[in-house]
C-alpha cells in the first residue's frame, strides 16, 4: 500500500486504462461503467453499472479493474454493482463513440437511449423505426439491420448498401 493513498482523480486516470474486454479499443470509464470512486477510510470503493444485468463480460470487467488496481499498490478495495439508475449508452464518451467508429463500429446515435418513451423504444427494437445508422467505414446512411443480435448482445449487425460492409452497431440503451 502506497504511504499516502492516491486522489480519486489519480484512480480514474488509471481505470482509464482498463479496456473493455469486448470492445478493446475503449475504456471502462470512456463506455461510462464506472459510475464512482470514493473512498472509506483507506477502502477504495469503485461502483460498477454494467451496460444490461445479464451482460456476459460484467465478471471479467470487475476482475480487470481489480487486477489494475491492485497492480498499482491498491490492496484495500471493494467494487460495488450498481444497478440503479440503469446503464444507457448516452453515458458513453464522445471519446469513446470516435474510438468505436475507428475500430469499424457504429456507435450509438445520440438521443436514442431509453429516455420512458416505452412506445418509440419498443418501436427501434423491432426495427420500425426511421433511425439512420451511419456506416462506420463511408460514413453513409444507406445502411440495412441483418440482425438484431451482432457479434454481442450489445450490438446488431448492419450492412452498408453502399460500400457493401458488413459492420456492428453499438444498440441503444
Amino acid at each position: 500500500m502506497p504511504d499516502t493513498l492516491p486522489s480519486t482523480d489519480q484512480v480514474w486516470d488509471w481505470l482509464g486504462e482498463v479496456p473493455d474486454p469486448e470492445i478493446p479499443v475503449v475504456s471502462v470509464t470512456e463506455l461510462g461503467i464506472v459510475r464512482e470512486i470514493r473512498w472509506e477510510g483507506d477502502l477504495l470503493v469503485v461502483a460498477v453499472t454494467p451496460t444490461y444485468s445479464g451482460c456476459p463480460a460484467t465478471a471479467v470487467i470487475d476482475l480487470a479493474i481489480e487486477s489494475h488496481l491492485r497492480g498499482k499498490g491498491l490492496e484495500k478495495l471493494r467494487l460495488e454493482r450498481r444497478l440503479s439508475p440503469p446503464w444507457t449508452t448516452d453515458w458513453v464518451s464522445d471519446a469513446a463513440r470516435d474510438k468505436l467508429r475507428a475500430y469499424g463500429i457504429a456507435p450509438p446515435v445520440d438521443g436514442t437511449a431509453s429516455d420512458g418513451r416505452t412506445a418509440s423504444r419498443a418501436a427501434r427494437i423491432a426495427g420500425r423505426s426511421n433511425l439512420a445508422i451511419a456506416c462506420p467505414r463511408c460514413g453513409s446512411t444507406h445502411t440495412e439491420r441483418i440482425s438484431q443480435f451482432g457479434s454481442t448482445p450489445c450490438k446488431a449487425s448492419y450492412r452498408c448498401r453502399d460500400c457493401l460492409e458488413p459492420f456492428d452497431y453499438f444498440k441503444c440503451h
